[in-house]
């Protein structure tokens, strides 16, 4: 069976506060130093590699143990999930 990388990445759903995004925001506006960037939002990302026989497989796998685990709260969470060969 092939190895595939999955990223599952966790973010807040919009809508949600992100208190560590707005504190690295916050930094950036008092220094001065980045006038350019008006909003920061911030993720967790888990990296798995899977052996699995398909890339569908392999997203459904990584799905069903990050649910099983409850790594994610899924009414503040969303969850995107990309896989790539190995």
């Amino acid at each position: 069976m092939p190895l595939f990388d999955v990223h599952v990445t966790i973010e807040n759903k919009p809508g949600i506060s992100d208190p560590e995004g707005d504190t690295i925001l916050n930094d950036l506006v008092l220094k001065g130093t980045q006038k350019s960037v008006s909003k920061i939002k911030t993720a967790k990302m888990l990296k798995f590699t899977i052996k699995e026989k398909d890339k569908k497989s392999a997203q459904l796998k990584v799905k069903e143990i990050c649910d099983e685990l409850r790594i994610y709260n899924p009414m503040v969470s969303k969850v995107t999930i990309d896989v790539f060969a190995n």
